[in-house]
Order: structure tokens, then C-alpha cells, then sequence
């Protein structure tokens, strides 16, 4: 089961989704307009994947 919430992209602020799949335990955050994605598990919070182009990594 999946719930999609629209939001607002954390990297350019246009409209995005974020997705709530909970038989994997995951949210998926996406945003069509900047290519932003980050892929997050719900029960540690650990980021398993994430591409944010224009955000530079220190």
C-alpha cells in the first residue's frame, strides 16, 4: 500500500510528491522539475538514495 502527498520540492520549491510505501518501509521524495529525488526508510530515517542536482555535498 502507497499514500502520495503533494508537496513542495525542499530543492527548487516547485510542486513535487511524496510517496509512502509501507510494505517497504520507505518514502520516496520527488520533484519532476529539477530532477530531485531522495528515497528514505520510515523505520531507521537512514537515506538510501538521493540525487539533488544543484545542492553540493561539503
Amino acid at each position: 500500500m502507497q499514500i502520495v502527498q503533494s508537496i513542495y520540492c525542499p530543492n527548487c520549491g516547485s510542486k513535487g510528491e511524496r510517496y509512502y510505501i509501507f510494505d517497504r518501509q520507505l518514502t520516496r521524495t520527488q520533484c519532476q522539475s529539477c530532477d530531485y529525488l531522495m528515497v528514505c526508510c520510515t523505520r531507521t530515517g537512514k537515506v538510501i538514495e538521493a540525487y539533488a542536482p544543484g545542492i553540493y555535498a561539503r
